[in-house]
């Protein structure tokens, strides 16, 4: 945590990136596209732009694994008199905390250029939605990351499997509108229901209720964080 704010470049280079998506899409796509029920394009790309920023900075917390592990640093703090699963829950507590400072100043810099923002029970439902979906994320990256051993594949490997997830999640363009085979992978994709539940308690369109999106990606992320400590457990240094 720390270390994440004391590297300004990277607090400000993962704000610039998904402010890009934002400002060029939400503008560019917002002049020829409609979407019913949403004031604007840029109303309705925002909770999928902080999603996607979630998304990327929580499944890279495992790569501070694989660097650790690289440098020999891993190997002191597992002889150390702390069990394996209490180093994984520290790493996704550290990862989900960052991840959510990332969400929340997005979302504010979002309103700053006119998307609509929630107002304070909203904002809550929206940290929730936040917070589930940075940990499962974490789980994955760190997942990951216990089987992987150079990291310099590991953000390919990530970028290979988020990519699609985050395309296939109804973040650029509704997914009631899409063909109904895409429905169907989009579906089981578990960013589909962090987006759409976003989306839901920000401005108030969702595909799916509420609940249904808290309680399926609470459900991911369970077994996401599970996976993560199960594999930590058995990763060799």
């Amino acid at each position: 945590m720390k270390w994440f704010l004391r590297a300004k470049a990277r607090i400000i280079s993962t704000i610039v990136m998904p402010f890009l998506w934002l400002a060029i899409l939400g503008m560019g796509l917002g002049a020829v596209t409609q979407i019913p029920g949403v004031g604007n394009y840029i109303d309705f790309l925002a909770p999928g732009i902080v999603a996607m920023a979630i998304l990327f900075n929580a499944t890279m917390t495992g790569v501070s694994v694989l660097w650790d592990r690289q440098f020999g640093f891993l190997k002191e703090i597992l002889v150390a008199p702390v069990s394996r699963i209490s180093i994984m829950l520290g790493r996704t507590f550290g990862g989900t905390t960052t991840s959510i400072i990332q969400g929340v100043m997005l979302l504010l810099v979002a309103g700053l250029i006119g998307a609509k923002m929630p107002g304070p029970a909203g904002f809550l439902l929206a940290l929730l939605f936040m917070i589930v979906l940075a940990i499962g994320f974490v789980g994955l990256g760190l997942a990951i990351a216990s089987r992987i051993t150079d990291p310099v594949a590991f953000p390919l490997v990530i970028n290979f499997l988020i990519m699609p997830l985050f395309f296939l999640s109804g973040a650029i363009f509704p997914l009631g509108m899409a063909p109904e085979w895409l429905r169907v992978i989009a579906y089981i994709d578990p960013v589909a229901y962090g987006v759409d539940g976003l989306r839901g308690v920000i401005i108030g369109v969702s595909e799916f209720p509420i609940w249904l999106d808290l309680a399926i990606l609470g459900i991911f992320s369970l077994a996401m964080v599970l996976l993560g400590a199960y594999l930590f457990k058995k990763m060799s240094v």
